[in-house]
């Protein structure tokens, strides 16, 4: 296979502001050059993109229903309801079903977690997990990177007493689920600044505003979970720009320094204990083994690892997973052996 390269020289607007930056940064002028390809546009924001920083993250609040979000949030652990947190069995939708047990966890005990079965319930939100939401006194469900297009489902939920707060990235259709709160930056009509934010992104930011309106320190009890946020942002393939890039490298760097139990246990059985860890380490070793929990057993195992607290028990559920990661390969390589016959 030969690649062909498609050179796209700098646009008149482009040369410009490369030059500009060439004034800040005369001994990189390919950099500046590379920079302006990129949209950056002046020395204050190439610091921003060399340097990201957690400060520069967007206000959750501005995400349209994001107080709705809070409130019902608020009322639930207020009146000791049962909460569901719910998501799709890929790396996205385990990572923030994750993220999301594992921060309320610091506060409430209410709290029970659900991944579809992929060849029984398939994609999406579930009869099945409504029924079982209902037989076990659950009133609240939170849907992590699913449920925007889920309007027959979550009308069903209601008619059993369940309310819906949806966080998808996905986009949506003309109808739209009634729900108490949709968390999704593709709303049609959403001011929020960013569009590209991941399934657990959208979740990180639901703990967010959570945290702020109840004085929550997230330097210390928030912040530490952006390792699973960073395996999201590259097992997704969403852009690494904006708010996912001061994700990405802030999680790069807990995952680098002080990974979940979980994720060390994955970090263990890839070869990839005391070595820099970066996002194709993610896109080729770390995401492929959590997205074969879903595809060969079940996607709630990656939930059982990723929301591990000690070393022994993360370390046999990823022996675990990493088989099933080899079953998925000798079973597609079989599929292709057969297809080529």
């Amino acid at each position: 296979m030969i690649s062909k390269w498609n050179y796209l020289p700098l646009t008149s607007n482009e040369q410009q502001i490369a030059q500009t930056l060439g004034d800040r940064y005369p001994k990189v002028p390919a950099l500046c050059k590379l920079l302006a390809q990129r949209g950056v546009t002046s020395a204050a924001e190439a610091e921003k993109f060399f340097k990201p920083q957690l400060s520069d993250l967007h206000d959750p609040f501005l995400m349209r229903d994001m107080e709705k979000a809070v409130v019902r949030l608020n009322r639930a652990l207020g009146s000791k309801e049962k909460i569901m947190i719910y998501g799709d069995y890929d790396v996205d939708g385990t990572t923030a079903v994750s993220l999301v047990y594992k921060f309320l966890q610091n506060y409430y005990s209410g709290l029970d977690y659900y991944i579809p079965d992929r060849y029984e319930e398939g994609y999406g939100i579930s009869d099945k997990s409504i029924d079982y939401a209902a037989e076990n006194g659950i009133t609240l469900f939170i849907a992590l990177d699913c449920g925007i297009k889920a309007v027959e489902k979550i009308a069903y939920a209601k008619s059993k007493g369940i309310d819906f707060i949806i966080c998808d990235h996905h986009m949506p259709d003309d109808q739209l689920p009634d729900a108490v709160a949709i968390l999704n930056p593709k709303l049609e009509g959403e001011t929020y600044p960013y569009k590209h934010l991941s399934g657990c992104g959208v979740g990180y930011k639901f703990m967010q505003g959570f945290a702020i309106n109840n004085g929550i320190d997230i330097t210390s009890d928030l912040e530490p979970l952006l390792d699973l946020v960073a395996v999201s942002i590259a097992s997704d393939i969403v852009p690494i720009t904006g708010e996912n890039r001061i994700l990405a490298y802030h999680g790069l760097k807990r995952l680098n320094s002080n990974p979940s139990m979980g994720l060390r246990g994955i970090l263990k059985v890839c070869g990839l204990n005391n070595k820099n860890i970066t996002i194709s380490d993610i896109v080729f070793k770390i995401g492929p083994r959590i997205n074969a929990s879903g595809r060969m057993q079940s996607g709630k195992e990656a939930v059982d690892l990723l929301v591990a607290k000690d070393m022994a028990g993360a370390l046999e559920k990823s022996q675990n997973i990493d088989q099933y990661n080899e079953d998925r390969k000798e079973l597609d390589k079989r599929i292709t052996e057969e297809a080529s016959r």
